[in-house]
């Protein structure tokens, strides 16, 4: 079959500017000829980087010692007290472990072995406590481990399943389901995506049962089902959702869970480290993200995307997107070249003339920016891990490892990646005109996000048609699925709230031990709680006060009642206007969640705020527009 490749990419060379490629054959030759187009993509690459050959540096990926990726691995996760020189601070990651499923708790205990028996190699001083102290805490009861080598049931004891909250008798579901086993009665179907139960454990529970029909990926755009988030009632947490301080367990948590998950099928997660190397501190191609985004946030502050990228976008569609071959046919290399040289020296000063430029050279020019990142937009870290979603033998755990993925990008890479997902969709909604499926767009696009200078160009020699039909594969998750991938599932929110509340027991034990030694502080706070008793009964059980310090109404006693959604509330304060014209529409505010145990999160409207208010009762509920 490659032999066939080989020759369709010799035909290629023949063609001049694809034109005379018939488009109008059946969906097989489309198929045929889309796997050329990746090719043909390919080739053009190459004669572009060709000339500017002198300017490019490679990047190199640096080969690391044993040990010292899961040392790496650790610090990310946020556990690196446990071992080094501050192993004596290890109290937090004792709360932060304590929240783990099975197999999160797996992968760090394998994790921490090897650095172990790396450490005991190499002499080194710092204490590393045994694995097995580290969680004895949390595996008294069993203690088995699910590594896919024992079938391990979903009934395990309680304790593990459910973190007891002592503070209100919460219960915090994480790994796995307690009442019902989600292979027999879970109400969820082929094409649900479950966020409410760890990716990990729903994998480790398939893997020895029958239910999880291994089919491998592939086929044309008809194949892929049509995967949707059921509805959650207490809401559904997207990115940009939650306050940075949670982001940062959000990241630490989807690293060990996309690790956990690549851990049962016997992936290896390799985060990929980039030696520094000198990069451009100014100009628009070749220049890191980060670079850029502090240049044009001086121009246009807040802008989260680089300017001259999303001029690029707005050039192309200006024109039509349906215009045949878009981004398929390539704009002439030379003209493209001093465009590029052009753009350099005018863009930011306002005078680049924009009129002259055509269509499929601004096409060329954007898949130029991303190409000429000096990191790659999937971050070299994860440029590996991005690939390797296509070797998980499901399509739903295909698509759960890209969920956890776009939660460990920068958010200025994250950014980006949106936007330009969603252009390429808007591309794609156009192929009657523009004969660009959604597939020959991944196979167009796919050499420009995963064949990167210096790297990967090795990966390309050794199996040249797996990776390019592999990559073209996830770059078609990635378009289809863009809705659901920046989602944060709600076990990781949970898991996150849970850390919360440990943490907020631990400081009130602190501080209460603080006032014991502090006679004065002790009985100002035995006089503050006798003041505090009669306001709480303020505010009788299920009702909640809800705060909108920016508009007419201030603030209001809400009933709670089984259907009411955080919409509901929203639009009960818009509709009580006073003297000032309210001047603020529906999408321009929502509710938020304040507190208790979250840092701050921003309402879907559709969220139900009895099962809500249940989950975290002592947060505070307050309006305010989503831009603040």
């Amino acid at each position: 079959r490659s032999g066939q490749y080989t020759m369709n990419h010799d035909h290629i060379k023949k063609t001049p500017d694809g034109a005379s490629f018939d488009r109008s054959g059946s969906q097989d030759s489309l198929d045929e000829l889309s796997m050329d187009d990746y090719w043909k993509e390919l080739e053009n690459i190459h004669e572009t980087r060709g000339n500017n050959h002198e300017e490019r540096v490679a990047l190199v990926v640096k080969e690391p010692d044993e040990g010292e990726l899961e040392e790496e691995w650790l610090k990310e996760a946020g556990l690196s007290n446990l071992f080094g020189e501050s192993s004596g601070d290890s109290l937090e990651s004792m709360v932060f472990l304590s929240t783990l499923t099975r197999t999160q708790n797996a992968a760090v205990e394998k994790r921490i072995e090897t650095v172990r028996q790396t450490m005991r190699k190499k002499n080194k001083q710092h204490q590393i406590p045994d694995v097995r102290d580290i969680f004895r805490l949390q595996n008294d009861s069993k203690g088995k481990i699910c590594d896919g080598s024992e079938p391990s049931t979903v009934r395990t004891s309680e304790n593990k399943n459910e973190i007891q909250d002592g503070t209100k008798g919460l219960k915090f579901s994480l790994g796995t389901d307690e009442q019902k086993s989600p292979l027999e009665d879970m109400p969820f179907s082929d094409t649900d995506i479950n966020l409410e139960i760890s990716f990990a454990e729903q994998a480790a529970n398939l893997k020895d049962s029958s239910v999880g029909k291994m089919c491998k990926g592939g086929g044309g755009d008809t194949l892929l089902p049509n995967f949707r988030l059921p509805k959650d009632k207490t809401g559904t947490t997207k990115i940009g959702d939650l306050a940075p301080q949670d982001m940062k367990k959000v990241y630490s948590l989807a690293l060990i869970e996309l690790t956990a998950l690549y851990d049962i099928f016997g992936t290896e997660f390799k985060q990929q480290k980039a030696v520094k190397i000198k990069t451009k501190d100014s100009g628009l191609f070749g220049v890191p993200l980060s670079v850029l985004l502090e240049q044009d946030q001086k121009k246009v502050p807040g802008t989260k995307i680089p300017l001259i990228f999303q001029k690029l976008i707005a050039q192309i569609e200006e024109a039509t997107l349906e215009t045949e071959g878009l981004l398929r046919i390539p704009g002439v290399a030379t003209r493209v070249k001093s465009l590029c040289q052009e753009l350099e020296a005018k863009f930011y000063e306002g005078t680049f003339n924009w009129e002259n430029v055509k269509q499929h050279d601004a096409a060329s020019l954007l898949k130029l920016f991303i190409r000429e990142l000096p990191q790659p937009l999937l971050t070299v870290e994860y440029l590996k891990a991005f690939q390797d979603v296509q070797s998980l033998p499901m399509k739903k755990q295909q698509l759960q490892a890209l969920n956890l993925l776009v939660l460990l990008l920068p958010e200025a890479n994250r950014d980006t990646l949106k936007v330009l997902l969603e252009f390429l969709q808007r591309v794609i909604d156009h192929r009657d005109k523009n004969k660009m499926t959604l597939k020959n767009v991944a196979m167009v696009m796919a050499p420009n996000l995963f064949t990167f200078h210096g790297f990967g160009s090795k990966t390309i020699e050794q199996s040249e048609f797996v990776m390019a039909a592999g990559t073209a594969n996830v770059m078609r998750f990635m378009i289809q699925y863009q809705k659901l991938l920046w989602t944060i599932p709600k076990f990781i929110v949970n898991q996150v709230r849970k850390q919360n509340t440990e943490r907020q027991k631990k400081e009130k034990k602190d501080k209460a031990m603080k006032k014991l030694l502090k006679k004065m502080a002790y009985d100002r706070e035995k006089h503050e709680k006798q003041e505090k008793t009669p306001n709480d009964a303020d505010v009788p059980q299920g009702v909640i006060r809800v705060q909108a310090p920016h508009l007419s109404k201030v603030s209001m006693a809400i009933q709670l009642t089984e259907d009411l959604k955080a919409g509901d509330i929203v639009a009960r304060f818009l509709s009580q206007k006073s003297g000032n014209v309210q001047t603020l529409k529906k999408e321009e505010v929502s509710l938020y969640e304040i507190g208790g145990n979250i840092g701050e999160r921003c309402l879907d409207g559709d969220t139900y705020m009895k099962d809500l208010y249940q989950l975290n009762p002592n947060a505070e509920w307050v309006i305010k527009s989503k831009q603040s």
